[in-house]
C-alpha cells in the first residue's frame, strides 16, 4: 500500500494526518515569518525610506479554540503612539502586501465547519472586522452618519440621511434598502442586550449625528457587535469614554472574551491598565518592531532586554559615558542623555545638559505641586454666559437646572472665564460639554438667541454695541477636539495644518508674517519625532560637532511639506491639531479630549509645551542597580532655542480642558466644573485645585462625586 505524503507546512490541520492521532482545530490567523510592505517592493526603488517594511519576519498566530486543557488565548497590542497598533490591525484583516504571500493565512475560515456556519465567513473582511475611532476608512468604524460641516448636528432640522441610533444599530443606513434585508442580521434580543450594557437606551431615537464624541463611540461598539464577527479587533476601545461607562464596558468585553463570541483584540496605549481577562500581548516597539508577544504574566521579560541595551558614546575631549536606551524616542532630534554617573557637562562641551537631582515636589510638567502666592489674574471677561439653557423639543440638554447667580436664582448655565483663568469641564457622556464648546466657539445655532458675550458682545448686535462675527470669535479661539479631528481636510499637509490657524476656515489662504513662520517651522522641528513617521535622530557625535560650531539645530522640515494630514497616524494628527491650537497664541484655547490617542509620553510633552512653551525639556536620570527613574523637567539649552522662543501660556490667555481622564488634564488647571447627566435636573458644580490636579489625591474623586 502506497503511504500518503505528509502535510505541507501551510495546509490546513482540521482533520487528522497520517501521522497525526489528535484532532487540532486550526488557526484563526496564521502568521510565519512574514514581512509586510504598503506597496510591493522594487530594486528600482531609490528611497527605501518611503516604503519600509513593516513589521519584518513577523510571526503570530490566534487560536481558533482552545485545545486541550489550554485556555483559551485572549490578546491585547500594547504600543506608544505611531508604534503601529493600527497598522497591525490592518495586516492581521488581510490588508498590506505579505511577503512571501502564503506567509499570511487564515486556515480556520477555510473549513467545512464555518461553511456550515455562515458562508459569509470565507470573506476575511467579513470575519474579522475592526472598529477604530481615528476616521479610517473601511471596516466596522465607519458609521457613514456624519453631518457635512459642524454645526449640522446641532441643528433641529431632520435629513432623509439623518438615521437614528436604532436605525445604525441595525444596519439600516441606506437610502434605498430592500424591505427584506432590513435588520434581518439582528437578533432582538442581543440588540436588547447590547442597548442596556452601553447604555443606548435613551439615545435609540436620536439621530447618529446628534451623539456626543464619547455616545458615538459606544454606538459603534454596539453597532460592531451586532454584526456577529468571528473576530473584533477593538482599538483603543475605553478612549473617550467617562468613567462609569468604562467600568460597564469592560465586563461586557469579559463576558463576550470568555463566550469566544467575538474573539477579541485589544489595542491598548502603555499607559492604559490591562484589563484582567487579558491573556496574551504583544509589546510594540519603534519602527514596527515587536519586542515582545507571549503571556501578559511574562510582559516584563519583554522590556527589561530592551533597556538594558544600551551603546556607549564617548565625546571628544571628553572621557565621560553616557547610556543612550536605543528604544527612546528622542526629543528635538537630539539622542537624549541619560545620567549614569555625576554627569555635569554634555561630551564636547561646556553646556550642562542633565541635572544632578530631580525635583521631588513638581507635576510632570515641573509645576510645584502646591502653590505659592496669590494667582495673577485679569479682571476682563473671555466668556459670559447668563442663564444659559439648551433643549431641542422636549429633550433638555444643557442648564436644565437651577443655579445661583449675582444673589439670584435662575435656571440654566451661569458661567464666567475671565483672562489668565484655566479651566477643566467634566462630566459624564451626553452631558453637554460638546455643546457648551460649540456655544463658546460659536458652531451652535442657539449661540444666536442664548445669553451669552464672547470677548464682550453677543452675536447679535445690541444698543450701541454690533455684533461679533463667527469669524471674529473663531480668530481668537484655538481649539483642538475630536470634531475638528473628524471634518478636518485629509488633503492638506502638516505645515498647513499648522498654517491654517491664520485662516478664517480650514481651507482659506493663511495671513502669515515672518514670525508666523518662526513658530511653525519651532512646532515642527520640536515634535518632528512625533509628527514625522520617518523620523531618525541624529548621532551624538554630529550635533557636538554642530554645538561646537555655535550653528545651532541643523535638520531641515522639508518633510512636513510631504506628508499629508490624512496619511500620518492617529496621533500625529492629534499632535498637530494640538499645535494648531495654541501655534498662533489666541486669547482662549480649547483643549476638548485633545490629548486622547497618545502615548503617555507624547501627552505629557504637549502638555510640557503648553505650559512652558520650548523653554523646558524632559531628562530621565539613570542609577546603575534601579534603572531608569521617573523623568523630570530641566531648562532647555540656548543652544536648541528658536530664534523667536516660544514660552507657555501666557497670564493674558484662558485655557479650558474638557477630558475623562485624570492623566489627561494639565497641571495649570486650576478652576473646575462638572455637569450633571443630561436629564437628571442636578446643578453643575465648580470646584477650584490648591495645586495640579496630579498632586491633590482626592480631586479626580470630588469632580465626579464619589
Amino acid at each position: 500500500m502506497r503511504r500518503p505524503p505528509p502535510p505541507t507546512r501551510n495546509s490546513a490541520r482540521s482533520t487528522p494526518s497520517f501521522y497525526s492521532t489528535v484532532t487540532q482545530s486550526p488557526p484563526m490567523i496564521r502568521i510565519e515569518n512574514g514581512t509586510f510592505y504598503r506597496k510591493y517592493p522594487s530594486v528600482l526603488d531609490q528611497d527605501a525610506a518611503s516604503n519600509p517594511a513593516i513589521f519584518p519576519g513577523l510571526t503570530w498566530s490566534l487560536p481558533s479554540k482552545a485545545v486541550g486543557d489550554a485556555k483559551q488565548q485572549h490578546w491585547a497590542v500594547i504600543g506608544p503612539s505611531n508604534a503601529g497598533k493600527t497598522t497591525f490591525f490592518d495586516i492581521i484583516r488581510g490588508q498590506h502586501l505579505c511577503i512571501p504571500p502564503a506567509a499570511r493565512s487564515f486556515p480556520y475560515l477555510s473549513t467545512k465547519e464555518v461553511e456550515r456556519e455562515d458562508s459569509r465567513y470565507r470573506n476575511v473582511l467579513r470575519a474579522i472586522q475592526h472598529v477604530g475611532f481615528g476616521g479610517e476608512r473601511g471596516g466596522a468604524g465607519r458609521s457613514g452618519t456624519r453631518g457635512a460641516y459642524l454645526s449640522a448636528r446641532y441643528e433641529s432640522r431632520r435629513e432623509a440621511t439623518d438615521f437614528s441610533v436604532m436605525d445604525f444599530l441595525r444596519g439600516n443606513t441606506d437610502l434605498n434598502p430592500l424591505e427584506e434585508q432590513e435588520g434581518k442580521d439582528v437578533n432582538d434580543q442581543s440588540l436588547n442586550k447590547v442597548i442596556s450594557d452601553l447604555k443606548l437606551k435613551a439615545l435609540v431615537d436620536m439621530p447618529m449625528g446628534n451623539l456626543s464624541n464619547g455616545q458615538t463611540r459606544r454606538a459603534r461598539i454596539a453597532r460592531a457587535l451586532l454584526g456577529n464577527p468571528m473576530v473584533l479587533l477593538l482599538d483603543e476601545p475605553f478612549m473617550g469614554l467617562d468613567p462609569p461607562t468604562m467600568k460597564t464596558l469592560s465586563p461586557l468585553l469579559y463576558s463576550l472574551a470568555q463566550a469566544s463570541s467575538p474573539r477579541l483584540v485589544l489595542a491598548l496605549r502603555p499607559q492604559d491598565p490591562i484589563p484582567g481577562w487579558i491573556t496574551h500581548v504583544i509589546r510594540l516597539g519603534p519602527k514596527f518592531q515587536i519586542i515582545y508577544q507571549g503571556s501578559k504574566d511574562l510582559v516584563g521579560l519583554g522590556t527589561a532586554g530592551a533597556t538594558a541595551r544600551t551603546r556607549k558614546l564617548i565625546g571628544t575631549g571628553s572621557s565621560a559615558r553616557i547610556d543612550i536606551p536605543e528604544h527612546v524616542i528622542p526629543q528635538r532630534g537630539l539622542t537624549k542623555a541619560y545620567q549614569l554617573e555625576r554627569i555635569k557637562y554634555l561630551p564636547g562641551t561646556n553646556y550642562p545638559f542633565c541635572w544632578l537631582e530631580p525635583t521631588k515636589a513638581e507635576s510632570r510638567e515641573g509645576i510645584p505641586l502646591v502653590d505659592t502666592g496669590v494667582p495673577v489674574l485679569l479682571n476682563e471677561a473671555l466668556v459670559e454666559m447668563q442663564g444659559v439653557h439648551v433643549r431641542y423639543g422636549d429633550q433638555e440638554v444643557l442648564g436644565s437646572w437651577e443655579q445661583e447667580n449675582r444673589g439670584q436664582t435662575q435656571k440654566g448655565l451661569s458661567w464666567t472665564i475671565r483672562r489668565g483663568e484655566r479651566w477643566g469641564v467634566f462630566g459624564p457622556n451626553g452631558c453637554g460639554k460638546t455643546t457648551l464648546v460649540s456655544l463658546i466657539c460659536s458652531d451652535h445655532p442657539q449661540a444666536y438667541s442664548l445669553p451669552i458675550k464672547v470677548f464682550g458682545r453677543g452675536r447679535l448686535p445690541q444698543l450701541g454695541l454690533p455684533g461679533i462675527s463667527i469669524f471674529d470669535i473663531q480668530s481668537r479661539i484655538g481649539q483642538s477636539s475630536p470634531e475638528i479631528h473628524a471634518f478636518f481636510p485629509r488633503n492638506l499637509s502638516i505645515r498647513q495644518t499648522l498654517e491654517s490657524a491664520w485662516a478664517d476656515t480650514f481651507l482659506g489662504t493663511p495671513r502669515l508674517t515672518y514670525e508666523n513662520d518662526i513658530n511653525v517651522d519651532t512646532c515642527l522641528r520640536w515634535f518632528e519625532a512625533e509628527l514625522n513617521p520617518a523620523f531618525t535622530p541624529l548621532t551624538t557625535n554630529f550635533v557636538t560637532k554642530i554645538w561646537k560650531k555655535d550653528k545651532g539645530f541643523p535638520n531641515s522640515i522639508d518633510w512636513a511639506d510631504n506628508i499629508r494630514f490624512g496619511d500620518a497616524p492617529f496621533s500625529a494628527q492629534r499632535v498637530a491639531l494640538f499645535l494648531r491650537s495654541i501655534v498662533k497664541r489666541p486669547d482662549l484655547v480649547v483643549l476638548d479630549e485633545a490629548f486622547s490617542g497618545m502615548d503617555d509620553y507624547t501627552r505629557d510633552k504637549c502638555m510640557l509645551f503648553l505650559t512652558w512653551g520650548e523653554t523646558k525639556s524632559f531628562g530621565v536620570p539613570v542609577d546603575r542597580k534601579e534603572g531608569v527613574k521617573t523623568r523630570f523637567v530641566y531648562d532647555t539649552p540656548p543652544q536648541l532655542l528658536s530664534e523667536r522662543t516660544i514660552e507657555g501660556l501666557g497670564k493674558d490667555q484662558a485655557l479650558i480642558c474638557v477630558s475623562h481622564i485624570k492623566e489627561e488634564v494639565p497641571g495649570v488647571v486650576r478652576q473646575w466644573m462638572s455637569l450633571p447627566e443630561a436629564g437628571t435636573g442636578n446643578a453643575a458644580r465648580f470646584g477650584r485645585f490648591p495645586g495640579p490636579l496630579e498632586g491633590y489625591d482626592h480631586g479626580w474623586d470630588e469632580i465626579w462625586g464619589v
